[in-house]
């Protein structure tokens, strides 16, 4: 096991950074993932535009909502983390939206039919059905999901090779949306570059991104993190692929 000072330095630092809500300006300059190229929060911006009510399903702490321009009259939020909920009810607090804070994978807490616009970045867990029932007719579903086998190079380095699940997402998305009674408008996937310049960015982004390895801990990791910290050393930035699946779907009137 390394007695390396950087890596037991990065290793500790990585630990005391707070990783609630979805701020990501800690990475600047020693982590970067591209951007998909529809721009998802301009997307959403537009969509927003147009809505009278709308609902953002796990919300995290809010940053990407608030950044909307124009805000519907009516406009809610959804998060499970309840640090989360804490962060967005204070960052959402000017839009006047109300979050609420609501299980993964749980029946929204919300009557039918009560928005015409539903939207989602990087959800987890995706309620087809519950999304459809509290779509108004003609209400629309945008979605920015994480498509299969995300930072696949990344997970595998530290938990081995696993199987590889055929497609990459948008099959999926587009077989479920249909079976919920929705029309696909817009469906397709990118492939994106995420580069790790430290093992502390590694730290911290299995931190805060935890399904990437479900049962990240350092102390679980540490041999594996060992051998990566080595391997940036020699070799520069360790580089993984992010899969990013847009959806675009709408209720038949």
């Amino acid at each position: 096991m390394t007695t390396d000072p950087l890596f037991e330095s990065l290793l500790a630092e990585a630990q005391t950074v707070p990783v609630a809500g979805w701020d990501f300006s800690w990475f600047d300059g020693r982590a970067s993932e591209q951007r998909p190229s529809w721009g998802y929060a301009a997307l959403m911006g537009r969509r927003m535009a147009e809505a009278g009510a709308a609902l953002d399903l796990q919300t995290g702490g809010g940053e990407v909502l608030a950044g909307i321009p124009s805000v519907p009259p009516t406009l809610c939020a959804t998060e499970s983390w309840p640090p989360n909920v804490r962060i967005a009810r204070r960052t959402l607090a000017p839009l006047g939206a109300s979050v609420v804070q609501a299980a993964d994978g749980q029946p929204l807490p919300f009557r039918s039919e009560a928005f015409d616009l539903v939207v989602s970045r990087h959800p987890t867990v995706v309620l087809w059905h519950d999304i459809a029932r509290v779509l108004r007719p003609g209400g629309r579903y945008l979605a920015q999901q994480i498509g299969i086998g995300s930072n696949r190079e990344l997970y595998e380095f530290l938990m081995g090779p696993l199987p590889h699940p055929a497609g990459n997402g948008t099959e999926r998305a587009e077989r479920e949306l249909t079976a919920a009674g929705l029309v696909a408008e817009d469906v397709r996937h990118e492939s994106l570059e995420v580069r790790f310049d430290d093992i502390g960015a590694v730290v911290v982004f299995l931190r805060k991104v935890i399904w990437t390895v479900p049962d990240f801990s350092v102390q679980r990791y540490r041999a594996r993190l060992a051998d990566l910290h080595q391997q940036i050393q020699r070799a520069g930035p360790f580089v993984s692929h992010s899969q990013r699946v847009l959806v675009e779907a709408s209720k038949p009137r």
